[in-house]
């Protein structure tokens, strides 16, 4: 029940960013982004996991891959560190503002990187464009890691049995291998809950953080 009303909410945003795009209100649209990275700071990452087209473009995207056996689990190389999504959010951001402005013209950036999302996902795991090639992912990881509340882990009802891992669309959450426990890395977490969903153990839930 909780996961068909989350997709519902993602269904929505993505109705509402259409209709945006479609009226010509692109700034509208970042304006919700900023607001977004001050809600971070309190709620975590929730524009990620409920609010973003990319991600809800790329959920069945992904599906459809694994399905098809397209979706590999290497990560192309040279990239690893996440300096291409820098690159990105430093054209793409100015490239948006003085095109309106100098132009009065809307450039479609954010329609072209939700067409990238989709081509990178039929190939590639979900995390490798959330992590190193979104654009707005970089701004998100900022504020998101300061987070108040974010999914949490209650160590004592752990067993590491790694499901969780399996369905994070972000590797934000790993198991130890040490200590079999998992950890969630706020500043990566979505807030989506499939984790919490997954777990059998309901060891993962909604809460305040200990930073």
């Amino acid at each position: 029940m909780k996961k068909n009303i989350i997709t519902l909410i993602r269904i929505l945003f993505l109705g509402l960013f259409l209709f945006i795009i479609i009226q010509g209100r692109m700034q509208l649209w970042l304006i919700i982004f900023a607001a977004s990275l001050i809600a971070a700071l309190l709620f975590g990452r929730v524009f990620c996991g409920y609010i973003c087209p990319m991600n809800t473009i790329m959920r069945p995207v992904s599906w459809l891959s694994r399905k098809l056996k397209w979706q590999t689990n290497k990560k192309p190389r040279g990239i690893e560190s996440g300096w291409l999504a820098i690159v990105l959010l430093a054209i793409s951001l100015p490239l948006m503002l003085v095109a309106k402005r100098v132009l009065q013209k809307d450039v479609p950036v954010l329609i072209i990187f939700l067409i990238l999302s989709a081509v990178v996902t039929l190939r590639y795991k979900p995390e490798i464009f959330h992590n190193l090639l979104c654009p707005f992912g970089v701004l998100q990881k900022l504020t998101g890691r300061f987070a108040l509340y974010g999914e949490r882990v209650e160590t004592s009802a752990c067993t590491g049995c790694h499901k969780c891992e399996k369905v994070c669309p972000a590797e934000a959450i790993v198991v130890d291998s040490s200590t079999k426990k998992a950890t969630i890395n706020a500043s990566l977490c979505h807030q989506c809950q499939d984790c919490a969903i997954t777990c059998p153990f309901n060891a993962i839930s909604y809460g305040r953080n200990n930073h």
